[in-house]
């Protein structure tokens, strides 16, 4: 079957887009193609047409950009003013948009000291199942007015409306960064160290384990408190450590995957460090290239096997995840979904009721 091809141009040709198909798609940079494949027959809905950004206000500190604008153009937009994206978002160099990002969910390096990307949405405006147009939130900061469909709609993946303009506010970017990396041992005494760390006022900026024990951190300050900060690092470590003065490619090859080969899937497991130690055990046999983010809260695993086996093992565990992309010799054509071991949940179907009752947006006829 060949595939059908919407590309609106405005937010005016959106909704009329969103009605003329039974079922739609939204694709925006095709980063994370196992969100937007429709294999199972909807249309695709090209967000592409519908970029730029709309307003910014430096001095208020947030800007308003419609959904098929890419990560780089409002990051090189907000450096020009000192200003950034606090929560890393991941696949900007790859062309990912800031409506395909919000929809995954998706937060880099940086949630751990400054919170994920729902802590910095403030506005939206969507196009429901019914082709309306609507917006929740605001444009400033202190808006908090009406439902917070801003939040509702971080991960939901397209299946509750069509993001189409959003609204974030931004942070500025003062003092310089630096990492730390060190080999503390195995997995419990890598586990232990993360959570000292995570613990500590020393506030990383990053902090992310590499099975079994490598353990990476970054931090930010001014030149006068930076030493003692690292130094705090160091002690907690407890081992040789390497320092990366110039870190930003070292970060940036981080929250982009580079470190994920091609020739593996990429899937986002939310984790505990008790989980940790129980996924690790059952992948002991694939060891497979993964790392946990965020101070342990999630698992980024590249899975080269048949994703059935992967499948099986967050099974075991009940844990939900989230497929972000495959090579077509591990994901069959007809996946009907992202979402690996995901529990139903009877409060979410509900208001997809509300905001898609006739399931437009829905990935399989009947289904999640």
């Amino acid at each position: 079957m060949s595939e059908t091809l919407l590309s609106p141009e405005s937010l005016e040709e959106l909704p009329e887009a969103v009605r003329s198909a039974d079922r739609v798609r939204p694709r925006g940079g095709g980063t994370k193609p196992a969100l937007s494949s429709c294999a199972d027959g909807a249309s695709t809905l090209e967000m592409g047409g519908l970029n730029g950004v709309v307003e910014y206000d430096p001095g208020e500190y947030t800007f308003t950009a419609l959904a098929g604008t890419t990560l780089r153009e409002v990051e090189e937009l907000l450096a020009g003013n000192g200003q950034h994206l606090p929560f890393d978002p991941p696949l900007a160099s790859d062309g990912a948009t800031l409506g395909g990002t919000t929809a995954a969910g998706l937060s880099g390096p940086g949630r751990q000291r400054f919170g994920g990307l729902r802590d910095f949405l403030i506005g939206v405006r969507f196009v429901d199942g019914d082709g309306r147009l609507i917006r929740g939130g605001g444009k400033v900061v202190k808006n908090a007015a009406g439902f917070d469909f801003p939040k509702l709609l971080v991960g939901s993946l397209g299946e509750l409306g069509v993001l189409a303009e959003l609204t974030f506010k931004v942070f500025p970017r003062r003092g310089i960064t630096r990492s730390v990396i060190a080999e503390v041992g195995d997995l419990g005494t890598g586990l232990d160290v993360v959570a000292s760390i995570a613990s500590s006022s020393l506030e990383p900026l990053s902090l992310e384990l590499v099975p079994p024990g490598r353990v990476e951190v970054r931090v930010r300050g001014s030149e006068s408190a930076l030493d003692a900060r690292l130094a705090g690092v160091r002690q907690r470590l407890g081992v040789e450590s390497e320092t990366i003065d110039d870190d930003h490619r070292f970060w940036s090859d981080v929250r982009d995957f580079r470190w994920c080969p091609d020739d593996c899937a990429l899937v986002k497991v939310p984790t505990s460090h008790g989980m940790i130690v129980e996924l690790e055990a059952r992948m002991a046999a694939a060891d497979p290239p993964r790392r946990y983010g965020v101070g342990g809260s999630v698992a980024w695993i590249g899975w080269a096997r048949p994703l059935a086996d992967l499948e099986e093992i967050l099974g075991a565990l009940r844990a939900p995840a989230l497929l972000l992309r495959a090579p077509p010799e591990i994901v069959p054509s007809d996946l009907a979904t992202p979402l690996l071991a995901y529990p139903g949940n009877g409060f979410l179907d509900r208001v997809r009721g509300v905001l898609d009752a006739p399931g437009r947006f829905r990935r399989r006829e009947g289904g999640a």
